[in-house]
């Protein structure tokens, strides 16, 4: 059974930092694209970064590049979102996903998702 767990979220302030961590069980880390999404309240759910499952891209939406980090630990079957210089507009529920599609980007192109882990950044 495919599962996928986030945790590491919380509230900080306006340049802070804060790890989440995506564990999952029923698949390989590697076999599968992995992404991180968020949504924010009233807006739709949009990619934050993602990797692919052939020559592992890393790609990150504008907004969080030079900020946010992706990676992967597959011993411990986790992912990773090292996320820093946190600003408010970062507040959303943060997601992470799996994908068949070996270089998905689009929410609807992930097949399993976790339950979410709540950022919110005060100013």
């Amino acid at each position: 059974q495919v599962q996928l767990v986030e945790s590491g979220g919380g509230s900080v302030q306006s340049g802070g930092s804060l790890r989440l961590s995506c564990v999952v069980s029923g698949f390989g880390l590697n076999d599968y694209a992995m992404g991180w999404f968020r949504q924010a309240p009233g807006k739709e759910r949009e990619v934050v970064s993602c990797i692919d499952s052939a020559d592992y891209t890393t790609y990150y939406t504008d907004s969080v590049k030079g900020r946010f980090t992706l990676s992967k630990d597959s011993t411990r079957n986790t992912m990773y979102l090292e996320m820093n210089r946190l600003k408010p507009e970062d507040t959303a529920v943060y997601y992470c996903a799996a994908s068949q599609t070996w270089d998905a980007r689009w929410p609807y192109e992930y097949n399993y998702w976790g339950r979410g882990t709540q950022v919110t950044v005060s100013s």
